[in-house]
């Protein structure tokens, strides 16, 4: 007999030349390959169990179901009811709520035995059964539950992950049951309906299970991040906080440009998952600050703590030089002009012997004073300011005279060799006009910008992700190539790198846990950024977006500042 006729049902079919019938269990397959269609490609898990369930109850005519899904925690299993429907009654107040996971009810029943359930009418079971169906929803809203198909949704491995349970099969789709007409226009779960919600169960619990692990993909990966951040805020504590706030402020800067509708910015927009992209990368923008030196991470003036100490030793040494160096040349005069007398027994009112005395005393005082007031230049000079100047520079270069004098200045070491007050690394920190970085250790901390991308280009990002290195790679660059560390320009820039640096800057600026400088009012903040804006470094269609929409909220600052009540 040839292959298209050896299925029992479909001879049947035949040879009752029900020709309708075949024509709607035909639709009803490409029905289910739309239904599968639809599973595989929904993302939302409340979404996706409503979508099992409309549809569930679209192919049988149900008037009612729900969905349940099992929770196996470590001391008990239980089941959650996930989201119910009902055409006779409204069900938008149904919560969700979590039962024991015991063989008493149906779906528990089911849950544990991975068997179907088809009743007639659930107020008619026989009481060697362990199940009972639950009434009270009935009573409460006046209901009557008569047919109930009951099935498990299992993975691959046949255990059961949820189950759907489908009420009250009606003649027709637009009767209302109420707990008078529910046994006229009711009927049983025909077979064939029971294998073909079977069916599409299965289906559902592929999609249910890949959405879970899905979720646990994302929930993995978000996990991932946030211990990178805190790595980066461990290496790097001046700066705690700083990555997410950039993140909040970008991804809100963001979402205010998928709201303009007019000017350039107007055909820019992102969707979800590029939101969490751009958010993904504004987090991990910093990473690379892992590979650069702590020493340099950590560095709050322009002279690291140990320089400090080392260079007031010197000068405390210095002074104690001078000081056995005077009290020697004293002891010398003394041996060498024996007739001296003490003062206070010489008669007369001029003594040449006690002026060279006085004299070298004045010397000293004179050699310690310089000291003090060098040192004390060194601990002014060695706080970092945040603005350069050109009145500032002026006086730099009278500075640098001073320590270029002060370096000339020796004291005899441990070894007795004569050695500099200042070295010239020193004076070249100490010179720095703006933060508290030499230009090598600047080079040093602009490395973690490379550092960050070749990290993040290692791992495998999803689609819709991929592009997280690129973004974070480029919010040091500026739109007239004058950036780090590839010296872009602004088409070669995405604009979500654009988006970061403005808030990178504005964070930078009004950050108050900087070492270097001190925390900037927003309105001096965003004439930087204007001047910065400008001088076409940064994105002003952006920045004009940052300060409209008041972007910086997100952070809770307010511009103007709130005035307190009289």
């Amino acid at each position: 007999m040839d292959e298209q006729y050896q299925h029992p049902e479909l001879d049947c079919l035949l040879a009752q030349k029900d020709l309708d019938e075949v024509a709607k269990r035909a639709n009803l397959v490409e029905e289910l390959l739309a239904i599968g269609t639809a599973l595989s490609g929904s993302q939302n898990l409340q979404q996706l169990l409503d979508l099992i369930l409309s549809k569930s109850r679209e192919i049988t005519c149900s008037d009612a179901g729900s969905v349940y899904l099992v929770n196996r925690k470590e001391d008990a299993q239980e089941l959650i009811f996930k989201t119910a429907q009902n055409d006779s009654i409204s069900t938008r107040l149904f919560q969700e709520f979590a039962i024991p996971l015991t063989p008493k009810s149906l779906a528990g029943y089911v849950a544990l035995t991975g068997d179907t359930l088809n009743i007639v009418d659930a107020y008619q079971l026989p009481s060697s059964v362990p199940y009972q169906l639950d009434r009270s929803f009935d009573q409460d809203f006046a209901y009557r539950t008569c047919s109930v198909l009951v099935l498990p949704m299992q993975n691959h491995e046949g255990t059961a992950i949820g189950v759907l349970q489908l009420i009250n099969r009606k003649r027709q789709a637009d009767l209302q049951i109420t707990a008078d007409n529910a046994l006229e226009i009711t009927l049983p779960f025909s077979q064939f309906q029971e294998r073909i919600v079977r069916s599409l169960a299965s289906q559902a619990a592929i999609s249910i299970e890949r959405n879970h692990l899905q979720q646990s993909i994302e929930t993995l990966f978000e996990g991932f991040v946030k211990a990178s951040v805190q790595v980066i805020e461990a290496r790097d504590p001046t700066t705690s906080g700083h990555s997410e706030r950039v993140a909040e402020l970008t991804v809100r800067l963001a979402q205010e440009v998928n709201d303009v509708h007019s000017g350039p910015l107007h055909l820019i927009w992102f969707n979800d998952r590029q939101l969490k992209e751009i958010r993904y990368a504004s987090l991990l923008h910093d990473f690379g600050k892992v590979l650069v030196p702590e020493t340099i991470l950590g560095k709050r003036e322009k002279l690291y703590p140990e320089q400090l100490e080392v260079i007031r030793h010197r000068f405390a040494l210095a002074q104690r030089t001078l000081e056995m160096e005077c009290y020697q040349s004293k002891f010398k005069y003394l041996v060498e002009h024996p007739s001296h007398q003490h003062q206070g027994e010489n008669q007369g009112e001029n003594c040449p012997h006690c002026d060279r005395l006085t004299e070298l005393d004045q010397e000293l005082d004179r050699a310690i004073a310089y000291l003090k007031e060098s040192l004390a230049l060194i601990e002014d000079l060695k706080r970092p300011l945040a603005i350069e100047t050109q009145e500032l520079k002026t006086h730099y270069q009278t500075f640098e005279k001073q320590l270029q004098k002060i370096a000339q200045f020796t004291y005899r070491d441990v070894d007795g060799e004569q050695k500099p007050l200042l070295t010239a690394n020193e004076i070249a920190q100490l010179l720095v006009l703006r933060g508290n970085l030499t230009p090598q250790e600047r080079l040093a901390i602009e490395a973690h910008v490379t550092h960050s991308y070749e990290f993040l280009k290692r791992i495998p990002w999803t689609k819709g992700l991929q592009d997280i290195p690129a973004i974070a790679y480029g919010h040091h660059e500026k739109l007239d190539g004058t950036g780090y560390p590839q010296g872009l320009h602004q088409q070669d820039i995405p604009m979500q790198t654009q988006m970061m640096t403005v808030a990178d800057i504005y964070d930078a600026l009004t950050a108050a846990d900087r070492p270097y400088k001190r925390r900037l009012p927003i309105d001096i903040v965003m004439k930087i950024l204007h001047e910065e804006a400008d001088n076409g470094k940064i994105n002003p269609d952006l920045l004009l977006l940052f300060e409209q929409r008041q972007v910086f909220t997100a952070l809770g600052h307010t511009w103007p500042p709130e005035k307190s009540a009289a």
